[in-house]
C-alpha cells in the first residue's frame, strides 16, 4: 500500500512539474533561453518607460561540466521577462562580469572539449546574449589564475582587467548590480 501511495505521489509531483514548466515561456528577446512565467496584474508595476541597466556578477558554475550556467541563463530571463512585461528592448541594457568558477563557462568549444571532453553547453546562450546586445566580460585575473589563455575564450567574451573593475565601472555608468 505504501508503495502505491508513493507512486501516486510521484505521478502528482511529475504532473505538477510539467504543468508549471508549461506555464513558462521563452522569448521574446532570447527565445531558446531564459523562460519566464507571465505575471498578470502584479502589485509592483513595471515602469515600461524606464531604462533598466544591470550588471550581473557571475562567479558560480554547476559542479559538473556539461551543464548550462544558470546565472548566465538569468541574463536571458531578465531580458525576456521585462520585454514580456512591455519594456522596449532599447530600454534594456545588460552586462556581466564572469569570474572564479564560472570562468570555465566562457571557454571556446575546443578549449572546453580539451579540458572536459565535451562541448561547452553555454556557447549558444553566450551567442544569443551577444546578439541581444549583452556585454560579456571575463575577469583577466581569473583567466590567469585558472590558466586560461585568451585564445581559449568563446567569441562573445571580452577580457577585462578584473571582474571588480567591470562591476565598479558599470555601476559608475548607472548600471545596478545583481549578484547571487
Amino acid at each position: 500500500m505504501l508503495k502505491k501511495i508513493r507512486v501516486i505521489q510521484l505521478m502528482i509531483f511529475l504532473f505538477c512539474c510539467s504543468f508549471l514548466q508549461a506555464q513558462r515561456s521563452a522569448g521574446p528577446i532570447i527565445a531558446p533561453f531564459g523562460a519566464v512565467h507571465k505575471v498578470e496584474d502584479p502589485d509592483f508595476k513595471v515602469d515600461t518607460s524606464q531604462s533598466y541597466k544591470v550588471v550581473f556578477d557571475i562567479a558560480k558554475s554547476p559542479d559538473q561540466p556539461g551543464q548550462i550556467n544558470p546565472q548566465l541563463n538569468t541574463l536571458a530571463r531578465f531580458l525576456n521577462m521585462h520585454a514580456q512585461a512591455g519594456v522596449p528592448a532599447k530600454n534594456l541594457k545588460v552586462a556581466c562580469a564572469i569570474h572564479n568558477l564560472a570562468s570555465k563557462d566562457a571557454l571556446s568549444n575546443e578549449a572546453y572539449q580539451k579540458r572536459y571532453g565535451m562541448d561547452n553547453p553555454n556557447l549558444p546562450l553566450l551567442k544569443a546574449l551577444e546578439e541581444a546586445g549583452a556585454e560579456i566580460y571575463i575577469c583577466g585575473q581569473s583567466i590567469h589564475s585558472r590558466k586560461i589563455d585568451r585564445s581559449e575564450l568563446a567569441g562573445p567574451v571580452k577580457v577585462a582587467l578584473s571582474a571588480m573593475t567591470v562591476l565598479i565601472t558599470k555601476q559608475n555608468e548607472g548600471y545596478r548590480l545583481i549578484a547571487f
